[in-house]
């Protein structure tokens, strides 16, 4: 099946490498007009550059409530309508709940629950006036099972995770949808800087691949998920449902 987002305008945010990177080229490649935006200028141009005519990049921090009315004013402008938000830029800062510091604490929430909450207030007030629209969210399993050190970013994608359910449930009547998609451990920079900074080796065997998300994002944005709101979509390989390999 091809085209299936045909002539719908989409912004997918962190888009300039991995999960996000995949979901723009995926939406594009089945027919979307796609908004890219990251704070990385330069690589995020140049997958707007190789995605061709249907993408623009704009350079946007997620956690700033001005720069998301600069991107509704940009993608308005520039095509009249949105019809799907990916909000999918995230960091991840490495600690506990006794190491994590407070400075950090705040940045991860600024980015990941911050960032979705304003993607979601620009999405729902822009989808209105049409009576339809899908907002993805990109969770984490970490907002599931947790992880001991990830006390900041646990928190903020549990935050994205409830978020997602009341958005649901708010943007209902209007005809928009809001899901969440949970990813398990996947091949992206983020994770080889992570797992760098740990001391631990850049990929461990058996995660998925960035485009294991950007199909599940595609499936949500689409019309074949006209009855799927509210929903949480694991891309986890069972790693929700798999008990822990104890330490040998």
């Amino acid at each position: 099946m091809a085209g299936r987002v045909e002539g719908k305008v989409a912004v997918v945010t962190g888009a300039a490498m991995g999960i996000g990177e995949a979901i723009a080229r995926r939406l594009a490649a089945e027919g979307a007009r796609v908004v890219l935006t990251d704070v990385k200028a330069d690589e995020g141009e140049r997958v707007a550059r190789e995605i061709g005519p249907a993408a623009l990049f704009l350079l946007h921090d997620v956690a700033s409530e001005a720069a998301w009315d600069q991107v509704r004013d940009a993608v308005l402008g520039t095509h009249g309508r949105l019809d799907i938000l990916v909000n999918n830029a995230g960091i991840q800062i490495p600690g506990s709940i006794e190491d994590a510091s407070f400075e950090d604490w705040r940045k991860v929430q600024s980015v990941n629950a911050d960032g979705a909450f304003l993607g979601c207030r620009m999405a729902v007030r822009a989808m209105k006036a049409a009576g339809r629209g899908s907002i993805v969210n990109i969770a984490s399993v970490a907002s599931h099972s947790g992880e001991a050190q990830g006390a900041a970013y646990s928190a903020s994608k549990g935050a994205v995770r409830a978020l997602t359910k009341s958005v649901a449930i708010y943007a209902k009547p209007f005809g928009i949808r809001c899901n969440s998609i949970h990813p398990g451990g996947v091949d992206t920079p983020m994770i080889w800087s992570l797992r760098s900074s740990m001391g631990l080796a850049p990929s461990p065997p058996g995660v998925g691949a960035p485009d294991d998300i950007a199909y599940a994002a595609l499936y949500l944005a689409s019309d074949e998920a006209r009855y799927v709101t509210g929903a949480e979509l694991l891309v986890d390989n069972g790693r929700t449902i798999t008990p822990p390999v104890p330490a040998s």
